[in-house]
C-alpha cells in the first residue's frame, strides 16, 4: 500500500514539472514528507528537475542533502539529474563536484556536465570533458553535438563550428532538427548566414524553432526583408508563429524604413494572441523608438498593465536616442518611484543621450548616480564616461576617468583616442595610439578610423598613410568606407583632389554618399568646379531628396561667380522638390533643454532674443563681418 502511495505522489509530483507548476511539485513533495512517505529512486530526479526550473539554489542545496541521507545517494540517474539541476542553478561547480564523485556515468551525465561548461563558454573545459568521454568509451550523441557547438559559440570561430558540424555528419547525427536548429543559430551568430540557410534549407521537417533561428539569424543583422519573406513562407507552409517568432521578427526592423513592416507585424502579433507578450510588448516599443517613431512607443509603454525593469529601459533608451533627454529624466525618476531600480543598461543609456546632446551637466550628475550605485566598476559604463565628456568638450574629465580605470579595454583606449581626435587634442591621440601598442593591445577597425580622423583634422598626410598602410599590412585589417573616407578627407584638406579622386574611383568596395559628400566639400574649399561637378552629379543619383549637395554645388559656383549656374542648381532642387531643413542648436538652461532654429519666433522670450541678435548682426556688419552674416541668415 504505501508503494503504491508513493507511486502515486511521484505521479502528481511529475504532472506538476511536467506543467511548468515547479513550485507545487516542491510543495507536493514536502507535503509526501509530511506524511511520513520516503521518497524513493523516481521521487528525487522530478524534484531535482523543479529546482532546476525555479533555478533556486537554495532548494536545490536542500534537496541535495536529502539525497544524501537517503538510500539512492550513488543512483546515476539521480546523480545526473543532480548535475543537471546545479548547472541550470548557474552553480557550475556544484555540478562538477557531484560529477566528479560518480562511480559510474552514462552519456547523459557526460552530456549535462558539458553543456553546462558550454553556456558558459569555457571552450577548454568543454573540450576536455569530450575527449574524457571519448576516453571513457561512451559515443556521443546528438545532445553532445549541441553542447559541444553551443561551446564553440563563444570563440565565434566559424573554423571550429564546421569541424563540429562535420563531426556531427560522421555521427550520424545531421538529420536531428535539434542539432539543426543549434547550427542555425550558432552560424548566424559567427557571422555566416549563408551555411545557416543552408542548414536550414536542407531540414526534412522544420519545427517553429528551425524558423525562429532563421529568422533571428536575419534579425541579428538588421536584413529584414529576409525575414520577413521567411516569416510569409512559414506561414503559407501551416507554421503557426509564436512569441519568439514575432520577437526576431520585430527585432529586424530597426531602421526608419521597416517601420511600414513592423506595423504590420504588430498587428499579425495582435491576431496571434502574442499582444499581452511582455517580451513582445519591449520589443515592439525598441522597434518603434529606433524607426523614430517614440509617440507609438510611448503608447504602448503607457498601456502596460505590468511593466518589467527592461520595458522601463527600453522607453528611456528610446527617448535617449532621440535626444530627448527631458523625457528620458522624467521616466528615469518614475522608474525608481514605481520600486525599479535602474541599472547599468539604463546608465549607459542616458550617458549615450548626454553624449548625443551635449548636455554636459547632466552627465555629470549621472556620472556622481553611477558611483554612488557601484556602476564604475565597470569597464563599459567608465568607457560611455569617456564619450560622454569626450563628445561634450570636455576631455579633461575624460582624461580623468580614463587614467583611474585599473583595467583598461581595447574600447577604452580607442574611445580615449576618439576623444582627443574629437577635441583638436592630434598629438596626444596619436601618443595614446603607440602607448596601447607599446602595452600590447592589439588595434581594431575603429581604433585605426579613430587615429585616421585625428591625422585628417590635423593635416598629418605622411602619418594618416603610415597608419593607412599599418592597418593593412600589419594588423592585416580591409579598409572599409569609414577608412577611405578619412583618406579622402585628408587629401582634400591638403588641396590633393586629384589623388583623392584616384583612392575614391580604386576602391575595392563601393563608395557611398558619405565619401562623395567629403570630396564635394573638398571641391568647395579648394574651389574645383570640375571635380565637383562629377561628385555633385553622382550624389543627385544616389540622393536625389538630400538638399547638402545642391547646396554645395550652388556655392561652388557662387565662389566663383557662376551666377546663371547657381540658378540652374535651385531650379534642379524646385524640380527634384527638394527642400532644405532649417539648422537647429540645442542649449540646456537649469537642466531643461532648448530647442532652436532659424526664424523660430514660437518662444515666449522670442522678441528679446531677435532683438539681441539684430544688435549682434549689426556690431558684425560694422567689424566688416557683412559676408558671413548674409551667409548665415540663409542657412
Amino acid at each position: 500500500m504505501a508503494a503504491y502511495t508513493v507511486k502515486l505522489w511521484n505521479s502528481r509530483i511529475k504532472e506538476a514539472v511536467n506543467r511548468n507548476c515547479a513550485q507545487k511539485a516542491l510543495l507536493l513533495f514536502r507535503q509526501m514528507k509530511l506524511e511520513g512517505l520516503e521518497p524513493n529512486n523516481l521521487t528525487f530526479p522530478f524534484v531535482a528537475k523543479a529546482c532546476a526550473k525555479l533555478s533556486d539554489i537554495n532548494y536545490a542545496h536542500s534537496v541535495h542533502t536529502q539525497i544524501l541521507k537517503s538510500l539512492f545517494g550513488n543512483d546515476i540517474f539521480i546523480q545526473t539529474a543532480m548535475v543537471d539541476m546545479y548547472v541550470k542553478c548557474g552553480q557550475v561547480g556544484c555540478a562538477y563536484e557531484v560529477f566528479e564523485r560518480m562511480p559510474e556515468r552514462d552519456v547523459a551525465a557526460w552530456n549535462a556536465m558539458l553543456i553546462g561548461f558550454a553556456q558558459l563558454g569555457f571552450l577548454d573545459e568543454v573540450f576536455s570533458l569530450f575527449y574524457g568521454m571519448r576516453f571513457a568509451g561512451i559515443r556521443p550523441d546528438s545532445v553532445t553535438v549541441v553542447g559541444l557547438s553551443l561551446g564553440v559559440l563563444s570563440a565565434k570561430s566559424l573554423e571550429l563550428v564546421r569541424g563540429i558540424h562535420a563531426f556531427g555528419i560522421r555521427n550520424g547525427v545531421a538529420a536531428n532538427v535539434t542539432v539543426s536548429n543549434t547550427w542555425i543559430s550558432v552560424y548566424a551568430k559567427c557571422g555566416d548566414l549563408a551555411s545557416s540557410r543552408k542548414v536550414f534549407d536542407e531540414i526534412g521537417v522544420r519545427t517553429v524553432i528551425s524558423w525562429n533561428s532563421m529568422i533571428a539569424g536575419y534579425a541579428n543583422f538588421g536584413n529584414f526583408f529576409n525575414a520577413f519573406d521567411l516569416y510569409r513562407r512559414m506561414l503559407v507552409d501551416g507554421i503557426r508563429p509564436d512569441a519568439s517568432s514575432i520577437v526576431s521578427l520585430i527585432s529586424s526592423c530597426v531602421q526608419p524604413e521597416a517601420l511600414f513592416r513592423g506595423t504590420l507585424i504588430h498587428s499579425h502579433g495582435i491576431k496571434s494572441g502574442c499582444d499581452s507578450n511582455i517580451p513582445v510588448i519591449n520589443t515592439l516599443i525598441s522597434m518603434y523608438s529606433k524607426c523614430g517613431d517614440v509617440n507609438s512607443a510611448r503608447l504602448l509603454f503607457d498601456s502596460m498593465s505590468d511593466r518589467t525593469h527592461v520595458s522601463w529601459t527600453v522607453m528611456i533608451s528610446g527617448y535617449a536616442e532621440k535626444g530627448n533627454m527631458d523625457e528620458a529624466m522624467s521616466l528615469f525618476f518614475a522608474m525608481e518611484k514605481a520600486g525599479e531600480t535602474p541599472d547599468l543598461v539604463t546608465t549607459l543609456s542616458l550617458l549615450s543621450g548626454c553624449g548625443q546632446t551635449g548636455s554636459l551637466e547632466l552627465g555629470k550628475w549621472i556620472d556622481n548616480y553611477a558611483e554612488s550605485k557601484g556602476f564604475k566598476d565597470d569597464v563599459m559604463v567608465c568607457n560611455a564616461l569617456i564619450d560622454m565628456y569626450s563628445k561634450c568638450g570636455s576631455i579633461c574629465e575624460a582624461r580623468e576617468v580614463f587614467h583611474a580605470m585599473p583595467e583598461k579595454t581595447v574600447v577604452s583606449w580607442t574611445t580615449m583616442i576618439s576623444g582627443c581626435a574629437m577635441n583638436g587634442q592630434f598629438e596626444e591621440a596619436l601618443d595614446l595610439f603607440h602607448q596601447m601598442r607599446g602595452l600590447g593591445f592589439k588595434p581594431n577597425h575603429v581604433t585605426f578610423l579613430a587615429v585616421l580622423q585625428a591625422c585628417a583634422h590635423a593635416g598629418f598626410l605622411d602619418k594618416g598613410w603610415e597608419f593607412f598602410d599599418m592597418m593593412i599590412t600589419v594588423y592585416e585589417i580591409n579598409p572599409g568606407l569609414d577608412h577611405y573616407s578619412c583618406m579622402v578627407d585628408l587629401l582634400g584638406r591638403k588641396g590633393k583632389l586629384i589623388e583623392a579622386m584616384m583612392i575614391f574611383l580604386n576602391m575595392p568596395i563601393e563608395p557611398d554618399a558619405a565619401i562623395l559628400s567629403v570630396l564635394l566639400s573638398a571641391c568647395k574649399v579648394h574651389q574645383n568646379i570640375e571635380i565637383g561637378k562629377y561628385v555633385a552629379s553622382r550624389l543627385f543619383e544616389m540622393e536625389p531628396r538630400e538638399a547638402a549637395p545642391y547646396v554645395e554645388m550652388a556655392n561652388i559656383y557662387a565662389s566663383s561667380g557662376k551666377w546663371d549656374r547657381v540658378a540652374m542648381i535651385r531650379s534642379l532642387m524646385k524640380h527634384n522638390k527638394v527642400s532644405k531643413s532649417p539648422g537647429e542648436s540645442l542649449i540646456q538652461i537649469n537642466g531643461k533643454t532648448h530647442r532652436f532654429t532659424v526664424e523660430d519666433r514660437s518662444k515666449l522670450e522670442g522678441v528679446l532674443i531677435f532683438t539681441l541678435l539684430d544688435g549682434l548682426a549689426l556690431q558684425l556688419k560694422d567689424g566688416g563681418y557683412a559676408l558671413h552674416v548674409m551667409t548665415w541668415e540663409q542657412c
